[in-house]
C-alpha cells in the first residue's frame, strides 16, 4: 500500500518542519522517533551508515507503523542506485550530497523523477514494496510526484557557483537546500573555519540566496539553543540531533554522574 507523503503536504501547507537523523542500522530506531510523535520525519543518514536494500525496507516499515516518513541520505557515488532502492522501500525523501555544479542537481534530479514525458526523470516502474498488494501505477506516478527532493550545498566550488545552482535547482523543482558547513571548510582546505564566526557570511548567503530563488533553506542543529539565529533569518525547517551523539552524550551524563557517587564510596 502506498501512504500519503505527510512530509510534502506539511511544505505543501507552508508549515515548517522538524526531522531527526539517525544512522544506526537498527529499525526500532526509526519506529522509536515515530513513537515519540513530535518529529515530521526521520532523516536516515545512509553516507556514514552500513546497509543494504533489505535493510531500507525494513527501517521504512518500522517507520510507518509509527506513521513516520523518513528521508535518505546517499552518498554521491551510489546515489541513483540507494535512492531509488530506498523510493522503492518507501521513502519519501532524498537529500543529494556533494552538488558542485548545476549538472550535478540534474543528475539528482533524474534518479529521483518519473521516466514520463515532461517530468525528465529515469525512474520507471518498480516491481517493488508499493506492488506487493495490488499495482496501481497511476498512484505510483503520484508517489513520485510527492517526494521531496533536497540537496547539499557543501562544497566550496559550489558556494562560488551558487546562483547557477540555485537557478538550476529552481527549475527542477527542488525543495529544500540543505547547508553543510563541515564539508565546506574542509573542501577550502581550512577544516577548523566550520568552528569559527568567519563561516558566517558564507552560510548566511546560502540561506539568503535560497530563499530569494523560492527554495527552502534547511539547518542540521545540535542543540534547541541554536535555532534562534537561523528562525531570525528566515529558515523554517531544522533536522536537530544524531542517534549516535545522543547517545554518546548521554552516556557521559550517566556514566559520570555514577562515577561521582562511587568514587566518593
Amino acid at each position: 500500500m502506498i501512504l500519503p507523503n505527510t512530509l510534502r503536504e506539511r511544505l505543501d501547507a507552508g508549515a515548517p518542519t522538524i526531522g531527526t537523523h539517525f544512522m544506526f542500522s537498527d529499525p526500532d530506531i526509526p519506529e522509536l522517533i515515530g513513537d515519540i510523535g513530535l518529529f515530521d520525519y526521520g532523516e536516515y543518514s545512509a553516507e556514514y551508515a552500513a546497509f543494504d536494500l533489505p535493510l531500507l525496507y525494513n527501517l521504512a516499515r518500522a517507520a510507518q507503523a509509527g506513521g513516520l516518513p523518513l528521508m535518505i541520505k546517499p552518498d554521491q557515488a551510489s546515489q541513483a542506485f540507494v535512492a531509488q532502492g530506498a523510493l522503492g522501500a518507501g521513502f519519501k525523501a532524498v537529500l543529494f550530497t556533494d552538488i558542485r555544479t548545476p549538472e550535478d542537481v540534474g543528475v539528482a534530479h533524474r534518479a529521483l523523477r518519473p521516466d514520463q514525458p515532461g517530468h525528465g526523470g529515469s525512474m520507471g516502474v518498480k516491481l517493488r514494496r508499493p506492488a506487493l498488494s495490488s499495482y496501481d501505477t497511476g498512484a505510483y506516478l503520484k508517489d513520485l510526484e510527492s517526494i521531496v527532493f533536497c540537496i547539499m550545498i557543501e562544497k566550496a566550488v559550489a558556494v562560488e557557483h551558487l546562483d547557477a545552482i540555485l537557478e538550476r535547482s529552481k527549475a527542477l523543482g527542488v525543495d529544500m537546500v540543505q547547508w553543510g558547513p563541515a564539508d565546506f571548510s574542509f573542501s577550502r582546505g581550512e577544516p577548523e573555519l566550520q568552528h569559527s564566526e568567519a563561516i558566517r557570511p558564507f552560510e548566511s548567503a546560502v540561506i539568503e540566496k535560497s530563499i530569494a530563488y523560492g527554495l527552502l533553506p534547511r539547518i542540521e542543529l545540535g542543540s534547541v539553543e541554536q535555532a534562534k539565529r537561523y528562525v531570525d533569518l528566515g529558515v523554517r525547517h531544522f533536522c536537530i540531533g544524531w542517534d549516535r551523539f545522543i547517545l554518546r552524550q548521554n552516556l557521559l551524563k550517566l556514566g559520570e554522574g555514577m562515577r561521582q557517587l562511587t568514587d566518593a564510596l
